[in-house]
């Protein structure tokens, strides 16, 4: 994929993540595809994105950048919404960072290493 492609395919990834459809981000991994975050054990893309989907329902993930890192890509991101689902705080939250993306043959992510500052996203969560 060139970089035109991959910027329309991040720029729909951006969009799944805002759908509240966990199946529709999971569409832009492979059938094996995982993602890390924060280096913690993988877990399928679906699951993330139901848990978050559910924790925020008004989430908003916004499509900041890529920037190419040889065999890998990095999409930039911001994250907004509202942690109103169950046992939620009611607080905002607004945090960026970035998952660092392999792509397999047929032009999906097989494996997804995502990063964002843990200690901030908890500082707001608790509403600090």
């Amino acid at each position: 994929m060139n970089l035109a492609e991959k910027t329309q395919f991040a720029e729909g990834y951006a969009q799944a993540w805002c759908s509240q459809d966990s199946e529709r981000v999971a569409a832009y991994y492979a059938r094996n595809g995982s993602i890390s975050v924060n280096g913690a054990p993988p877990l399928p893309i679906a699951e993330v994105a139901r848990g978050f989907m559910r924790d925020f329902p008004d989430m908003i993930v916004t499509f900041d950048r890529l920037e190419p890192l040889g065999n890998r890509t990095a999409f930039h991101w911001t994250f907004t919404g509202t942690n109103t689902g169950p046992g939620g705080t009611g607080h905002k939250v607004q945090i960026s960072g970035y998952e660092l993306w392999q792509f397999n043959q047929e032009g999906l992510i097989q494996e997804s290493k995502g990063h964002f500052d843990a200690a901030e996203y908890e500082r707001q969560l608790k509403g600090h």
